[in-house]
């Protein structure tokens, strides 16, 4: 019943209740019996959640009470009516706190969900659990090291002419949900969307002893899962998609970047322009997947040996804006003892998005 009045508008509900209260507790033989009840009143202004309506109506049902005892009683003692008269007190500030710190967490609860859902565009659910549990703020401007990955659809201009805005709309959603999906099973974070592709950290704002083997794990799974999907458009007589995914190791820096209007979390530094001159390399090789030397060294170093070898040497090349030549490696083949992904969900995501597409 209480739930249904509150539903109907809360402030008026709660002023008719309040000064229903008020004539009884006044006018009749109770003599602050009901005076409790003004409990509820403050309960209906909770409805809305403004604090400042909570305690209006608290020091408005105290001073209701006041003046009704004044009016019956005016300044002497009767009987038990002044002991009834500070229980309805106590009752109405106890009742105010509570609802006013019930209210508080209420929207702390939803302020946490507002953040993880922001967060969850972005970051893992493994690295989300631990950003909201930080109480001092990651984003101001720091240094370290992370592995950079960027991963783009190749031919996009070509396979998009002509084509329907829907179909185009929905093969670069398919696309990015593949590519996101591999990041975020690998504990990486996505920086940015760039239209057909995608860019990719691992490491900040959390570092772990194995960033650049969950990044060579993601570029894995993107391969992987590229295969299985162009096996089934090729059955649905589809054009096949190829996709090219560069990966370098180094220092870069992380913080705000924007105006006040719109701030944006980045990473940026010559590691992420060598990441994405190393992805854009891949067409001249013709290789899905090329890798710096850096980036090998630190696959050597976390102790993922298969999947350092498992990198073939293409020697040194010039990379576009770079002043020295960069040693990159392909991968000629996969390191079955090292992959811990199972790669057997692949052909149920892409089950996943060709229901979804229908």
């Amino acid at each position: 019943m209480l739930r249904y009045l509150a539903c109907l508008s809360s402030y008026p509900v709660a002023a008719g209740l309040a000064v229903g209260i008020f004539l009884i507790d006044t006018l009749t033989s109770l003599h602050f019996a009901v005076a409790s009840l003004y409990v509820i009143v403050v309960l209906i202004a909770a409805h809305d959640r403004r604090r400042r309506a909570i305690v209006i109506a608290g020091v408005i049902c105290a001073l209701l009470t006041v003046v009704s005892y004044v009016l019956m009683h005016g300044l002497e003692e009767d009987g038990a009516a002044p002991l009834r008269f500070a229980v309805s007190l106590v009752s109405i500030l106890i009742a105010t706190i509570l609802v006013l710190r019930n209210v508080s967490a209420n929207l702390r609860v939803e302020a946490v969900e507002r953040e993880r859902a922001n967060l969850a565009r972005f970051f893992s659910p493994k690295i989300i659990d631990q950003l909201v549990d930080i109480y001092t703020p990651f984003s101001f401007a720091r240094r370290q090291s992370a592995a950079v990955l960027f991963a783009d659809m190749i031919g996009f201009t070509a396979y998009s002419s002509g084509k329907p805005p829907d179909l185009i709309i929905g093969l670069l959603r398919d696309v990015l949900q593949l590519l996101s999906e591999a990041v975020f099973s690998n504990d990486g974070s996505v920086d940015k969307y760039l239209g057909d592709g995608l860019m990719a950290f691992f490491g900040p704002p959390l570092t772990s002893g194995r960033d650049a083997t969950n990044a060579a794990l993601c570029a894995l799974e993107i391969v992987n899962a590229i295969e299985c999907w162009n096996d089934r458009r090729t059955r649905c007589n589809e054009d096949p998609v190829r996709i090219a995914v560069g990966i370098h190791y180094g220092d870069v820096v992380q913080g705000d970047v924007g105006s006040e209007r719109r701030l944006e979390l980045t990473l940026v530094g010559d590691t992420v322009n060598i990441a994405s001159r190393v992805e854009a390399y891949c067409r001249i090789l013709d290789a899905p997947l090329l890798v710096t030397g850096e980036f090998r060294d630190a696959l050597l170093a976390e102790g993922s040996l298969d999947l350092a070898k498992a990198f073939v040497d293409e020697g040194p090349h010039m990379l576009r804006g770079c002043k020295e030549p960069i040693r990159l490696f392909s991968m000629k083949r996969e390191p079955k003892s090292q992959v811990t992904m199972d790669l057997r969900d692949i052909p149920e995501k892409i089950r996943e998005l060709d229901q979804r597409r229908v």
